[in-house]
């Protein structure tokens, strides 16, 4: 079958915001929002002699209205707190209301100069304006799909952190964790490469990063670290967008086991290792080492035992010059190795996914003030 599918729209928005500085508060206000009109069309041929269904078009109007303010408060030289309060109306073929209060504290502790972080707060995003046309939901039932609209993605979100200076040495810890409900996500239509936006009940992601960066080597060179550990789950049913209808067929596919399962870009560990070598008459070099664990294996078995893909790691190069001070040149090289791995064989939009190849970019920059 050959699908045809367009998507104009037109919005308008503003966004205003008012700082404020008195005593020990740091205080910013604002509003923001937009509307917006969206027209779909959407129109199936069929190549194998199934009856065609005229092509259908939609037009919807909305937007998002919402106010925030926020304030930062240095209660002392070495406690700062931090609170917020957003409100969002959002209006479509559906409307919803969201209140998200932010509160966050820094802490400083004196001739250690180490900084205890912490952050709690809430989040709201919208969902598009429509989900389908007519058609397209004809199209979804006969294979034992159907539609509902989406609904706005809400989530906690809590984070912990501190960061050490040692001897020229700064090394940060974090650790992070976010609950969705409504959690936005993708599927296809069967075999086909139609692509729609869903929302899960809910979703799980957790982990802590860890960076390192070193003071000037040798006057001219900064070595750099950052790892990340990240778990990323997620819990039927859909609730909204391409779902399973009630009670669910063997033909949907769509609702995964209950409890949390790994979503197909749960990539446990990422570690980044780099150094930047300032060279003389204003010039650079830098290296910088990538290395990612596979991804969540949608297909186990087939191509690749376990649950997950294989790791892969990359190596990239930069070399800069800059002239007069006003004049600079730079050529950066990705993937040196040209390594293609596979990063994900899921169901998704456009088929298998794999890493970029080996790219080179050369850039040229010139200050028309200085």
């Amino acid at each position: 079958m050959i699908s045809t599918v367009d998507q104009n729209a037109n919005y308008a928005g503003a966004q205003v915001a008012f700082n404020a500085t008195y005593w020990k508060n740091d205080v910013q206000a604002g509003v923001y929002g937009f509307g917006q009109h969206q027209h779909n069309y959407f129109f199936n041929q069929y190549t194998d002699g199934t009856p065609n269904v005229p092509p259908s078009s939609i037009g919807v109007n909305g937007g998002v209205a919402a106010f925030f303010v926020n304030d930062k408060f240095k209660l002392t030289p070495w406690l700062t707190l931090i609170a917020g309060l957003r409100e969002t109306q959002f209006s479509s073929t559906i409307s919803e209301h969201a209140t998200d209060p932010r509160l966050g504290a820094a802490v400083r502790i004196p001739h250690l100069n180490w900084v205890f972080r912490g952050f709690y707060g809430y989040y709201y995003q919208a969902p598009p304006l429509s989900t389908a046309t007519s058609q397209l939901q004809t199209l979804a039932s006969g294979q034992g799909f159907a539609f509902s609209p989406l609904p706005g993605e809400r989530d906690i979100e809590w984070q912990f952190g501190v960061t050490i200076p040692m001897q020229g040495w700064t090394v940060s810890a974090d650790n992070f964790e976010t609950r969705a409900e409504n959690w936005l996500d993708h599927n296809n239509i069967g075999e086909s490469n139609i692509f729609w936006p869903i929302t899960w009940k809910y979703a799980l992601i957790q982990g802590w990063e860890l960076t390192l960066r070193s003071p000037q080597i040798w006057h001219h060179g900064q070595f750099h670290l950052a790892y990340a550990n990240q778990i990323a789950q997620a819990t039927s049913p859909i609730t909204g967008g391409l779902i399973c209808p009630s009670p669910i067929t063997p033909s949907c596919g769509l609702d995964i086991p209950p409890g949390l399962s790994p979503v197909d870009h749960d990539q446990r560990n990422t570690l980044n290792v780099g150094y930047t070598e300032n060279l003389p008459r204003q010039s650079y070099a830098s290296t910088n080492v990538y290395y990612g664990s596979g991804f969540s294996n949608g297909l186990p078995g087939v191509q690749y035992p376990g649950n997950y893909l294989p790791g892969h790691t990359t190596f990239d190069i930069a070399l800069g010059k800059t002239f007069a001070e006003k004049y600079s040149i730079s050529i950066d090289a990705l993937n040196v190795a040209n390594r293609r791995v596979e990063l994900d064989n899921s169901q998704t939009f456009g088929g298998f996914h794999w890493n970029d190849p080996r790219q080179l970019y050369v850039e040229f920059r010139y200050k028309f003030r200085y």
